[in-house]
């Protein structure tokens, strides 16, 4: 067995994710997260709004003002 695949088995999934984030974040630059967070938000705010509606907005956001 190689050292890599030693370090390969050894890797915890926090590593292993680490190691991604930071080869992601060489190949695309720091705003990528940022980019693509927004989109993920816009995206998952329009599927919740036409799944519960408007109300439901307003629904949490008086609970988490009452909080």
């Amino acid at each position: 067995m190689s050292t890599e695949d030693t370090e390969r088995i050894k890797m915890s999934r926090a590593e292993a994710g680490r190691k991604g984030g930071r080869t992601t974040k060489d190949r695309y630059g720091e705003g990528h997260f940022g980019r693509i967070g927004k989109i993920g938000g816009k995206k998952g705010g329009e599927t919740t709004k036409r799944r519960y509606g408007s109300e439901f907005y307003q629904k949490i956001g008086r609970m988490g003002g009452s909080k």
